[in-house]
């Protein structure tokens, strides 16, 4: 039987960025990898344009919701083995100490929500963070995440961390 890996993606308002990654590795993990997101502050909705992003790229939405990060926290939670922030503020918060000592990395995406501008501005921004998020997560679940040592593992995730959008899947490896 194959592991399944749980993963939490953190963002301050967990309306965008953490939860299209978690969206994303719904997708892209097929199987191998259960993806959650919260946020330090969640906003309580999850943005719009989120949710016409994920939609338009036919990814799943069904149960999305803006949570706070303390869920994850509780007596009875998933027990996490990745924790990746995927926003500036957050990696600089004091994060709580999740059960099971998770690996982590930050992964850095613009926040879509701080573009001010048009509505086609506005819908870049977030197709920007999109295509990070996705370039990134592609990287991840091609690792060999159950033979590698958790030295080298924490540095491919860490690497990944710095992958800009365009960069090639088969890097990873």
């Amino acid at each position: 039987m194959t592991r399944v890996y749980n993963v939490l993606f953190l963002c301050s308002g967990n309306s965008a960025r953490s939860i299209m990654a978690e969206s994303l590795l719904t997708h892209w993990g097929k199987g191998r990898f259960r993806a959650f997101s919260a946020g330090s502050a969640p906003r309580g909705s999850v943005h719009p344009m989120t949710i016409e992003m994920l939609q338009s790229a036919k990814l799943p939405t069904a149960g999305l919701h803006s949570k706070d990060w303390h869920e994850f926290t509780d007596h009875g939670a998933p027990v996490m083995d990745f924790v990746f922030t995927v926003c500036d503020q957050v990696a600089a918060e004091p994060c709580p100490a999740w059960p099971g000592a998770p690996m982590t990395a930050h992964w850095g995406v613009h926040d879509p929500l701080a573009t001010e501008g048009s509505e086609a501005e506005r819908r870049r921004a977030f197709y920007a963070a999109f295509r990070a998020l996705e370039t990134r997560i592609k990287l991840f679940v091609s690792l060999p995440v159950d033979k590698l040592d958790g030295l080298a593992l924490k540095r491919k995730m860490d690497e990944i961390g710095r992958a800009r959008a365009d960069a090639p899947a088969a890097s990873a490896s």
